[in-house]
Formats: C-alpha cells, sequence, structure tokens
C-alpha cells in the first residue's frame, strides 16, 4: 500500500513539502516523543563531528526544518550559519525561535538540489532527516560537494536499516505501529508518520549513502551507525586543496 505523501515521480517535492507544512507546528514535539528525545543526542552529534577541529566554521544546515542544528552549531562557536528548507512554515518556526533566542544565523528558502551559493562556500555541512526526502539523491550530494570548501566535512544524519535482522524485525515493527499512532494523535492523519517506513524502503541508508559520497566526489568517506543501525551518520569530506 502505498503512502499519499510519497511519490517517485515529479511531484515527490510537493508532496513532501505538503506533509511537511502540515508537520511545522508540532514537530519539535513529535521528535521528542517518538525518539524518546534521544534525536537531540544524534543532532549534537551530527554538528560536533561536523566542526571538529575547526575553528568558526562556516556552516550550511541543509533541510534545516526548524533550525536545530543551526542553533547547536552556534552554540558551539560556528561562525556564519545558515539554515535552508523549501517548506516555508518550517522556516517560520525557525525564524521564530531564532527571534526567541537572539541569535544570529539565518534561514534561506531554497531547493537542496540548486543551492544558491557560489563554490567552496562552507566549511560544514549537515543534513539531520532530509536527504531520504529529496528526489535525485545524488545530485544533492553533488550539490553539497560543490559548495564544500576544501577540507570542509558534510555529515548527514537520517534514519538507517540495521544488519542485525531480529533489530530490523523490531525497529520495522515499531514504525508501522507507534508511528501511525503518533501522526493520528497529534496531526490527525497517520500517514504522516508512516511515511517514514514507506521513504526507506526505497532509500540506500548507511551504505548506499557511503557509496553515493564517494561517486560525489567525497574523500574519507564513512558512516557510524547508532541504536543499533536503526539510525546513520554519514560523514564525507571535501580534499584539501
Amino acid at each position: 500500500m502505498g503512502n499519499k505523501y510519497l511519490s517517485h515521480g515529479p511531484d515527490r517535492a510537493t508532496r513532501v513539502r505538503e506533509m511537511f507544512s502540515r508537520l511545522a507546528w508540532r514537530y519539535d514535539l513529535v521528535n521528542d516523543v517518538m525518539s524518546f528525545g534521544l534525536h537531540r543526542r544524534w543532532k549534537r552529534q551530527t554538528v560536533d563531528i561536523a566542526a571538529k577541529g575547526k575553528t568558526a566554521p562556516r556552516v550550511l544546515d541543509l533541510c534545516c526544518g526548524s533550525g536545530d542544528l543551526c542553533f547547536l552549531a552556534e552554540r558551539r562557536g560556528a561562525g556564519p550559519v545558515v539554515g535552508v528548507d523549501f517548506t516555508l512554515p518550517m522556516l517560520t518556526v525557525a525564524r521564530r525561535r531564532r527571534q526567541e533566542a537572539g541569535t544570529r544565523g539565518s534561514f534561506v528558502q531554497a531547493d537542496a538540489l540548486a543551492l544558491p551559493f557560489s563554490d567552496a562556500s562552507f566549511d560544514a555541512i549537515t543534513m539531520s532527516y532530509g536527504l531520504r526526502n529529496i528526489a535525485d539523491i545524488p545530485r544533492a550530494l553533488a550539490e553539497m560537494r560543490r559548495v564544500l570548501a576544501p577540507g570542509g566535512r558534510a555529515v548527514v544524519l537520517d534514519f538507517g536499516k540495521p544488519d542485525n535482522w531480529i533489530a530490523g524485525s523490531l525497529y520495522a515493527g515499531f514504525l508501522r505501529t507507534v508511528m501511525p499512532a503518533v501522526g493520528w494523535l497529534f496531526h490527525g492523519d497517520p500517514e504522516t508518520y508512516l511515511y517514514i517506513d514507506a521513504s526507506l524502503r526505497g532509500y540506500p541508508a548507511q551504505r548506499g549513502v557511503k557509496a553515493l559520497m564517494q561517486q560525489a566526489g567525497f574523500s574519507d568517506v564513512r558512516y557510524e551507525n547508532r541504536l543499533l543501525g536503526t539510525m546513520g551518520i554519514n560523514v564525507g569530506e571535501a580534499p584539501p586543496a
């Protein structure tokens, strides 16, 4: 059975934007509920990996949503921080949070497949729970590689696929039973969070993303598993000049 928010055709971006526009106002609350707060730890680790060894790096956060990673990067001493998303309600939440926190980061509405930035503009690029939703993953990775400065680092956090079949079975059961209940409770629509399971079926996950990053020209490509591989952190670097 398909999911109304998932398409593998030309309307994929439209459907994803529709879904996240619906989720925006309770997105942070639901993330805390469905991950038992663990997503905050994984996001901190993503930012730490991206900025490790760099002084005041220029940071780009793609598919920034409500801005979590942007605020984390600023608190860790990053230089200019830019968050990009193509869903205006998500950016509205991020800008409101920025105003409340008094931070300086900027938020830009743009498509990850055609970034409005010059080559080598950023020292670190992060993305959390966004790559899986992009219509053309190789093209998105190529854009990330283009705007990453020599010696820079890109780090992608997303749902993964466990190697262990027991962990994989339990994980799939959780996504197919608990997630629709969460969607119904918070948004009146079980398909909003059943989307996660549906989108994972065609997603290359940790190992596939590693291969695609290598093809896009990243060096020192690797990945780290979290929670028995149900989450993956992919890392790639731009070769030094």
